[in-house]
């Protein structure tokens, strides 16, 4: 089932994506998004709350694994987003940043309460967020039962980072003005989940 409002024959209905779509190796496309998340640092969340409702939260990065396609975040076991996570584990990850660059990343997250994990990740800002309640167990340390890990398994991924720079960009954005023409300023891609689980290595 699809939604079409009209049909352009011949021409490309989308003509943006029709310009700027790639599909170069797998490499190529592993190295560009895991580039761009680095850079990125910050994304939405999203997931999906007990009454149907999508609710989004900022998450900051703490760690990739799965050669840079699986993503950690550090999360107090507390929070709204655990409860959101125990009951229904799909999520979508939306970078962004104030070039215009994007990815979206659909994934399956787990809450990894083990503490070998929450070790290996574990940054000691995180006292600042989760706080010490001053009852000598939940002092925002690592040992802290409410400092949990929640891993993200990407299923598919589409990404979009920059062709040109942003002077380039910004002419080919003019000339598509004037000649209605799309402009050719990003690398549009996409990763399926075979091509993610090539990734890992699996």
């Amino acid at each position: 089932m699809s939604f079409s409002n009209t049909d352009t024959g011949e021409n490309a209905a989308d003509p943006y994506t029709a310009k700027n779509i790639q599909d170069p190796s797998l490499k190529e496309k592993v190295e560009d998004l895991v580039a761009f998340v680095d850079r990125a640092k910050f994304c939405m969340m999203t997931t999906k709350t007990n009454d149907g409702l999508l609710a989004s939260r900022c998450m900051a990065l703490a760690a990739k694994e799965g050669n840079g396609v699986d993503y950690i975040f550090h999360a107090n076991s507390e929070s709204g987003k655990t409860n959101d996570l125990d009951a229904n584990p799909d999520v979508n990850l939306g970078f962004l940043n104030n070039s215009g660059e994007w990815a979206s990343i659909s994934g399956h997250a787990s809450v990894e309460t083990d503490r070998a994990m929450v070790h290996k990740y574990y940054s000691p800002a995180l006292k600042a967020w989760i706080g010490d309640l001053g009852d000598g167990k939940h002092d925002g340390g690592p040992d802290d039962p409410r400092v949990v890990v929640i891993k993200v398994k990407s299923q598919t991924v589409q990404y979009a980072t920059a062709r040109k720079t942003a002077i380039g960009g910004a002419i080919e954005f003019a000339k598509g003005v004037i000649t209605g023409e799309a402009p050719q300023v990003n690398k549009l891609r996409h990763l399926s989940e075979e091509e993610l689980q090539q990734a890992r290595g699996t």
